[in-house]
């Protein structure tokens, strides 16, 4: 009897690693997700801390940091990332080229958190001065559709002036250095520059002229259609995280502990991040929904920036091809259920 018993603990043990081997991954892989972001300022960054997705959905989630929007898409177009942050030219890019993807979330409405910094000292006053000059700019970033945009309307000839490519860190210590003029970037580095320099040009100022970025969340569209309550559960953590910084901003202070989780995630400080979170807009799941974000088809407001931006991409060479409409990438459906939650 006892080796009977033995031999069936044995049966059991083998059944239960067979059952783990073969029925324990795909299991898992059903409440697991990787989601990429960028170490920006932005009041979704206390959800990461604290963990409140994990806690909303269930899901063990493996966060990645990256430093720019093109490592972000690339770790997306491979697979490692089902859900990354990034800005809108990576996104018209990647939509432009066919990748799996569906833009479900706009972080900010950018407005004067990037912006076009010039050195003390440089000599420039204007953007016309910028001419003969050495600007930094992280290439295929919003920044970089903004500058490109900017030399349009001041008609300076990008060949008239030095483009250097340069992740903020990279830039920061150019800048340090005195080895450039200029740049057009965000914070931390961009409040980092201005400590010894001053803002010429924002971005929300080229938006009121017609053409206007933004920062996003993208999902691969395959997963989030087997992933609905995940999608849906996921936005409505990311708007009460916009909800706790509109109705009360002045609680957001240095010290706060809202802005020291903040700090703590992308790095900056106190201060800078109060200033930051200051300049950008964060809209609303009504808002989100509505004709001038995510809903409205190929008029909406998403759409028709993913196409101009588009347009300034194959401009640069980066994409072969612009898209008629871009708003079968462009999904409001998860913002919709989330206002029902």
């Amino acid at each position: 009897m006892r080796n009977n018993l033995k031999l069936a603990s044995v049966a059991m043990a083998v059944g239960a690693v067979w059952l783990t081997a073969f029925a324990g991954p795909s299991l898992a892989a059903e409440k697991e997700v990787t989601i990429g972001y960028q170490q920006v300022i932005s009041p979704w960054k206390v959800a990461i801390v604290d963990g409140v997705l994990e806690k909303a959905t269930g899901y063990k989630i493996n966060w990645r940091a990256f430093n720019t929007g093109p490592e972000a898409i690339n770790a997306f177009a491979s697979g490692s990332v089902d859900i990354t942050d990034a800005g809108s030219p990576i996104f018209a890019a990647g939509m432009s080229k066919g990748l799996d993807m569906e833009l479900f979330w706009i972080i900010d409405d950018i407005a004067s958190a990037e912006a076009l910094a010039v050195r003390n000292g440089s000599g420039i006053k204007a953007p016309q001065d910028l001419k003969g000059k050495k600007i930094a700019v992280p290439f295929g970033s919003t920044t970089h559709f903004h500058l490109m945009f900017a030399l349009e309307q001041f008609k300076i000839n990008p060949k008239d002036v030095e483009i250097l490519n340069m992740k903020p860190p990279a830039i920061a210590a150019a800048w340090d250095r005195g080895d450039i003029d200029a740049a057009f970037v965000w914070d931390p580095t961009l409040g980092h520059i201005k400590e010894s320099g001053h803002v010429i040009l924002s971005s929300g100022q080229l938006c009121v002229w017609g053409k206007c970025t933004f920062d996003g969340l993208v999902a691969n569209s395959t997963w989030a259609s087997k992933h609905p309550d995940f999608m849906t559960k996921f936005v409505k953590v990311l708007d009460d995280s916009n909800q706790a910084y509109r109705k009360n901003p002045a609680a957001w202070t240095a010290d706060s502990e809202p802005v020291q989780k903040i700090v703590k995630l992308v790095g900056s400080n106190g201060e800078n991040a109060v200033k930051v979170l200051a300049l950008y807009g964060f809209p609303d799941l009504k808002e989100m929904a509505s004709d001038k974000w995510l809903g409205g088809g190929k008029d909406g407001g998403a759409a028709r920036a993913l196409y101009f931006t588009a347009q300034f991409m194959k401009e640069q060479g980066k994409i072969p091809n612009v898209l008629d409409d871009y708003s079968k990438y462009v999904n409001p459906e998860w913002a919709i259920k989330a206002q029902a939650q």
